[in-house]
């Protein structure tokens, strides 16, 4: 088996740190590389073409990124639009003349259009309109894949595009401004907990479904995916699992012990009443997620009250 040296762009962030943690005991892997925005000023593309030619890399993964929360990315929509396109068109254009080299562009379920069909298929790509809260974001995700298809079919580049389902675990945002659902319940609830609070409120009525993937399975599906030479180029990766935003909330609520009660608002938005990637493809390659969400949650909590709170 060949052995890869592995170059992660964001590997300081919940999806590189990840990445960083499991290629580093693969077999498939002599050496993994890390490059942060410490290192590498990824709005310059000759820094970026810099950082390729000394690291000279088998594989690239494109983790980095502007992320944020419906907020974040409702209210800097230049920015986040702006500054993705810069990222992954800097790291893509500097790869062109690198066809050797095994692309993965990491990118995100808010590319699919906002009333695709459950389970969403890889199909479902340019076929209606985004959701206007995060569209500059997944606009530019979209332009990341259209950029690697040209060079897949130009210059015979192998890109693998990974569209994973909502992530959590180490490394996350836990920010209560920004944070996604997870991070934000296992914060704002940790503080209601010692706080000695008698309720704990949620926007909506708790309906909606989601899925969710621990993300050391996004990184075992790359791992999955080095060397190898697969038809679709651009992959669903989702834990197949669906909870209810309600069921979700009461899980964490005993993962952390909070005594009080869950209330929810039903004035507030609910959003989708169900989202679920479809991930038979990857599964037919012979990937599946390993982690439960209820010991993901516990491995996320443990994170969480070493680092953060």
């Amino acid at each position: 088996m060949a052995k890869n040296n592995i170059l992660v762009f964001g590997s300081k962030g919940l999806v590189g740190s990840s990445c960083v943690r499991i290629l580093s005991k693969s077999s498939k892997v002599s050496n993994v590389i890390s490059s942060t925005r410490q290192d590498t000023n990824l709005f310059s593309y000759k820094e970026t073409l810099d950082k390729i030619e000394k690291s000279k890399p088998d594989v690239v993964i494109i983790a980095a990124a502007k992320v944020g929360g419906i907020l974040a990315n409702n209210t800097f929509r230049s920015e986040f639009l702006i500054e993705n396109l810069k990222i992954n068109m800097n790291i893509l254009e500097a790869l062109i003349k690198y066809p050797e080299v095994q692309i993965i562009n990491l990118g995100s379920s808010c590319i699919y259009p906002l009333n695709a069909e459950d389970p969403i298929s890889e199909n479902s790509i340019f076929s209606g309109k985004l959701e206007p809260t995060n569209s500059p974001y997944a606009v530019a995700k979209l332009a990341a894949i259209e950029l690697a298809d040209a060079m897949t079919k130009q210059f015979n580049h192998t890109i693998y595009n990974l569209m994973p389902t909502n992530l959590y675990g180490p490394n996350d945002n836990f920010s209560e401004l920004d944070s996604h659902v997870i991070p934000g319940l296992i914060r704002r609830m940790q503080h209601a907990k010692i706080e000695k609070k008698s309720e704990f409120e949620i926007w909506g009525t708790g309906t909606p479904l989601r899925e969710f993937l621990f993300v050391d399975d996004l990184a075992l599906a790359i791992e999955f995916l080095i060397d190898k030479k697969v038809e679709n180029t651009t992959i669903n990766v989702g834990s197949n699992e669906e909870v209810a935003i309600k069921e979700l909330a009461i899980l964490i609520q005993q993962l952390i012990n909070f005594e009080g009660e869950l209330v929810f608002d039903n004035t507030k938005p609910d959003g989708n009443p169900r989202k679920l990637l479809d991930s038979t493809y990857i599964n037919s390659l012979g990937w599946q997620p390993k982690t439960k969400l209820e010991d993901g949650l516990k491995i996320t909590y443990k994170w969480f009250l070493e680092n953060i709170d």
